[in-house]
């Protein structure tokens, strides 16, 4: 059963900082990924088949939900291989369902019930599908590959979160 959801606001501002860090953001996000070795091992070599644009923004993606996880305290536990097979798994079973990437997706991302961190994965949607206002530097991912980076995000925050212990209050 997942953690009680990060509220959208906080998950927003935390998400937004790191952001507003620019390059001095790197280095929390190397001592973050080097934490999780084994899932950003599992992005880089599924990920990087996308092409190099793809997989610098899930790298980037899943270091700001590493650091969202870090922010809001709690403990968080390695993911092993098996975490990383079950939440694939569950993120497989449902992605049919998602596609084809056309104006629906994000409704129908979200309408998926059973999301670990579903603000969390709505601030991912959000960025790669819906978001006008980008900022220099920042790129848009032709919308299959975004959909695909999505899965790949979505399969790590839910083995991310079965390794969270979350404060007692979220």
């Amino acid at each position: 059963m997942p953690n009680a959801a990060i509220a959208r606001d906080q998950v927003h501002a935390l998400a937004e900082a790191c952001s507003d860090q620019g390059d001095a953001f790197q280095t929390v996000a190397t001592r973050l990924i080097k934490h999780q070795r084994r899932l950003s091992r599992f992005f880089e070599k599924n990920i990087g088949e996308m092409g190099p644009m793809a997989s610098q923004v899930g790298l980037y993606m899943l270091s700001v939900s590493l650091r969202v996880f870090d922010q809001v305290g709690g403990r968080m536990g390695k993911v092993n291989g098996a975490d990383i097979q079950a939440a694939s798994a569950k993120v497989q079973g449902v992605a049919a369902d998602l596609f084809p990437v056309n104006g629906d997706f994000v409704k129908r991302a979200q309408a998926v019930t059973w999301r670990a961190q579903p603000h969390l994965l709505d601030e991912i949607l959000w960025a790669l599908f819906e978001r006008d206002d980008k900022t220099e530097g920042e790129v848009d991912l032709e919308k299959d590959k975004a959909a695909l980076v999505y899965l790949m995000l979505w399969a790590g925050i839910e083995a991310l979160d079965a390794n969270w212990t979350a404060p007692e209050a979220v």
